[in-house]
């Protein structure tokens, strides 16, 4: 970390500098550096021994790192004060949970409140009442005897599909479409020739790209092109107030799709399950992405013929360790439909409607760069456009070309938008070149 090296020359600069040192500790502490965190305070007591401050984050160290022993011994000189600070009380409260004191945890909690109503803790009073309700009633939730997956009772209500749609319904985008049948087809048509050279049959594949621009369609063609199960998973299929529930959840999702497989697993906006783990200020959403990272690992469970997919459209700010191979190992950018795909998109969205002769040379000039969301909004607003004459007249009026460039012009592609940023990310934070399609795309030299 530049910050925190920075931090440290200017500390050996001036190692007597008490403010520094606090900064630099806390700055450990914010990155999960708890050894080194430890360290500084301890120096940072030898020039301050009686400083609260420092005996407060020094507790809170130790905590981290589970030397729950050493945490309490220390916070509790604090905590016996006449008039303890609301954040020793909080520390307190937090090394009391971790050694299974849990009505004294409560108790220090509700000190903290006490002293500072602005030191509410929503994820430390969330853990304290789990902890409370798991003492007065039984587990809810076990292993079964000699088994691996949970008996869960809402684990038979994931969506199951088997997709119909193959890639013949996927207009264009020949690319995107053989860069899947090399990770996920081919492996599965061809067993033999990819265990010759021992190559796993299974996988990820994060797919991004701008919204509204087929990544979830691709997904559904590619579990129907394989004749697999298919298994969307949503955000709210994970996510549970309960801590550790989300975990479970995520696992379970797992074991239904080895016990369904060949199957294809579809996480859409992952970024949200697996956002970078630097960024996150409590620690259930890096409990989260440990257990993701290890259910793609398989390492305890085999994933042979799980086929993991995700899509999102925010991949820089999906953690690194996601994209290491084994993971999702082959990114695919999804770009806006090109010219195929739009003709493709236009005549879908128009079947079965009242059309004249369209020209679809002239409108797909005019939609370069649209997203599939952004042709349907165009096709309603020349629907709109036609209704009210069609009311009047009592008699359906066919959509002309005219119609569906009136509506273009009423249009902008949503894609600029996303561009815009991505444009960014591909020019400045591209060390990698993961993002070097986006400057393809976009006719940008790297």
């Amino acid at each position: 970390m530049d910050d925190i090296q920075q931090l440290r020359e200017a500390v050996q600069s001036s190692p007597d500098n008490l403010p520094l040192r606090k900064i630099l500790a806390k700055a450990l502490m914010k990155h999960e550096r708890y050894e080194e965190a430890e360290v500084e305070y301890k120096e940072a007591l030898r020039l301050a021994q009686q400083d609260e401050e420092l005996k407060i984050g020094l507790a809170d160290a130790f905590r981290a790192q589970e030397k729950t022993g050493s945490g309490l011994v220390l916070i509790e000189e604090l905590v016996q004060q006449a008039t303890p600070p609301g954040r020793a009380w909080i520390v307190y409260a937090k090394l009391l949970l971790q050694s299974k004191q849990v009505e004294e945890a409560k108790e220090a909690y509700e000190n903290a409140l006490a002293v500072d109503d602005n030191l509410r803790d929503a994820y430390l009073e969330s853990e304290i009442n789990l902890q409370m309700k798991q003492d007065q009633e039984p587990e809810r939730i076990k292993l079964r005897e000699g088994g691996d997956e949970a008996e869960d009772p809402d684990s038979s209500s994931y969506d199951i599909e088997r997709p119909k749609m193959n890639f013949e319904q996927v207009g264009g985008m020949e690319k995107v479409k053989e860069e899947i049948r090399m990770k996920i087809l081919h492996p599965l048509k061809h067993p033999e020739i990819y265990k010759a050279y021992g190559k796993k049959i299974g996988g990820g594949i994060l797919l991004y790209g701008p919204p509204g621009c087929g990544k979830t369609h691709l997904a559904r063609a590619t579990a129907g092109e394989v004749g697999s199960n298919f298994i969307p998973v949503g955000i709210s299929d994970i996510l549970d107030m309960y801590i550790g529930q989300s975990e479970r959840n995520l696992h379970a999702i797992f074991q239904k799709a080895r016990n369904l497989k060949p199957c294809v697993l579809f996480f859409d906006e992952v970024d949200a399950l697996g956002a970078s783990r630097t960024d996150m200020r409590q620690s259930a959403g890096r409990k989260v992405i440990n257990q993701f990272l290890s259910e793609l690992d398989g390492v305890e469970y085999d994933n042979e013929g799980v086929l993991v997919l995700a899509a999102t459209n925010a991949p820089w700010h999906l953690d690194s360790a996601f994209r290491r191979p084994g993971r999702f190992d082959r990114i695919i950018f999804v770009p806006p439909p090109d010219a195929e795909a739009r003709e493709a998109i236009f005549r879908i969205k128009l079947e079965g409607k009242p059309i004249g002769e369209l020209n679809y040379k002239r409108l797909l000039k005019k939609t370069e760069g649209f997203s599939g969301a952004d042709l349907e909004a165009v096709v309603d607003l020349a629907i709109e456009g036609k209704l009210e004459d069609a009311i009047k007249s009592g008699v359906p009026q066919p959509l002309q070309t005219g119609d569906l460039e009136k509506a273009i012009k009423r249009h902008r592609a949503t894609t600029k938008e996303w561009f815009s940023t991505a444009k960014n990310y591909a020019l400045f934070a591209n060390e990698a070149g993961l993002y070097d399609e986006i400057l393809d795309y976009l006719n940008l030299k790297k």
